[in-house]
This record gives C-alpha cells, sequence and structure tokens, in this order.
C-alpha cells in the first residue's frame, strides 16, 4: 500500500516532488516484492496484485516498457504452473489479477513492437 500511496504522488508531482516519490516507491515495493516472494504462493493474489502494480510503476513512472513487461510475465508464468494448486476461495480474485496481467503483456508486446524491441510472448515464442 505505501508503494501505491507513493505512486498516486508520483502521478501528480512533477520534478523534484515526482523523483522523490518515484523513489520512495520503488524501495516500498522492492521490500513488498522480496517479502512476497519469501512468503506467498505465485498465485497468491497479494503478491500477483503487487506485481500488477508493480510493473505498472515501471511502465507508467520510469518509462521502462521492457522491465514491464519481463516482470508481469514472470509473475504470469510463475502463476500458470501453479495453478492447479490454487484455493477455491482465492481462484476469482488470482485468476482476475492474472487476466489483467495477460492484458498488460498484450498492450505491451505491441507497443514495444511499435518501437522495434523483441520480447518473447506469454506462450514462449519470439516476436518480431
Amino acid at each position: 500500500m505505501k508503494g501505491d500511496y507513493h505512486q498516486y504522488l508520483a502521478e501528480f508531482k512533477a520534478g523534484d516532488e515526482r523523483k522523490t516519490a518515484a523513489e520512495e516507491m520503488m524501495l516500498a515495493y522492492k521490500a513488498a516484492q522480496d517479502i512476497a516472494q519469501a512468503d506467498l504462493a505465485p498465485t497468491h493474489p497479494i503478491r500477483l496484485g503487487l506485481a500488477l502494480n508493480f510493473s505498472l510503476f515501471y511502465y507508467e513512472i520510469l518509462n521502462s516498457s521492457e522491465k514491464a513487461y519481463s516482470m508481469s510475465k514472470q509473475a504470469f508464468e510463475e502463476a500458470i504452473a501453479e495453478l492447479d494448486t490454487l484455493g477455491e476461495e482465492s481462484y476469482k480474485d488470482s485468476t482476475l489479477i492474472m487476466q489483467l496481467l495477460r492484458d498488460n503483456l498484450s498492450l505491451w508486446t505491441s507497443d514495444m513492437q511499435t518501437i522495434g524491441l523483441r520480447c518473447t510472448n506469454i506462450h514462449g515464442f519470439e516476436d518480431l
């Protein structure tokens, strides 16, 4: 949540204030990611939501399509690999977030093709 708070600030700030908010956001998201990867299953909705928000930070705030794409792709693929272990209570939430990750992957694949970057689609085949 701390990362999300700083993301909202960064979206509306400019100059040094935007840079400071982005730095705080990076620290918060990185700390949360370390905890999530150590303590939560790849299919856990909180871990997936964090990956979604952190990848959007890279895409929207840092303008890093490649990093956003790779982060989303990794989270999606790790979750797909363990989808059969997903409990019924979190299935709906997890699959909804996975769909959002996949939607972003499709969008960012298109963006990266437009600017001439190579990317591997979610099925493992290289585009371009």
